[in-house]
């Protein structure tokens, strides 16, 4: 007789615990009935227990995804959006999950007390040096959307800059293309 596997899911959960602090976190379970009761076990009276989307289908974080990035994020500031805020609309209006997920987990570094340096630093392939010193000096001196907005505009140079050579060697002849190689 075969054995059945049982599908865990990731459920989020809202409590009191026992001195009466509203307390949160996620669990995993094969049901939601199953996670109020490990939560009572513990002393936690569940309020909310909501299983968790499952995954969308996102590609990997590219230079262009950054630069869209830190221009939303510079007109926002610019706009006078606060910066937690600011990370919540972009994130959650990603259409790459891979996008949210890094957005959102920024957003959590930063509710945590963390700088946006020191959050950005924990994403080095997203966020490469230069990206994290300028927005260091930025949030140092108070300028955050005036240097967010120039590293989009050197990103999105970055990457014509990037189209452009790829399309020169590929119409290059071939008898040129072998020299190069």
């Amino acid at each position: 007789m075969a054995e059945k596997t049982i599908k865990l899911a990731t459920f989020a959960w809202e409590g009191i615990d026992k001195r009466g602090a509203k307390v949160k976190g996620e669990s995993q379970a094969a049901s939601a009935n199953l996670v109020k009761n490990e939560l009572r076990k513990q002393g936690i009276v569940p309020r909310r227990v909501q299983k968790k989307a499952t995954r969308r289908r996102g590609g990997a974080i590219n230079s262009a995804d950054i630069a869209i990035f830190s221009r939303q994020l510079s007109t926002m500031l610019s706009s006078g959006v606060p910066l937690v805020q600011a990370f919540d609309i972009i994130g959650r209006g990603h259409r790459k999950s891979s996008m949210q997920d890094m957005v959102l987990g920024i957003k959590a570094d930063i509710e945590a007390g963390t700088s946006l340096t020191e959050a950005l630093g924990k994403h080095p392939l997203q966020f490469d040096p230069l990206v994290r010193n300028l927005v260091k000096a930025g949030e140092q001196a108070g300028i955050l959307d005036t240097l967010l907005n120039k590293i989009a505009t050197y990103k999105e140079k970055t990457e014509s800059l990037k189209k452009k050579i790829k399309k020169a060697l590929f119409t290059l002849p071939r008898s040129l293309q072998w020299r190069l190689s």
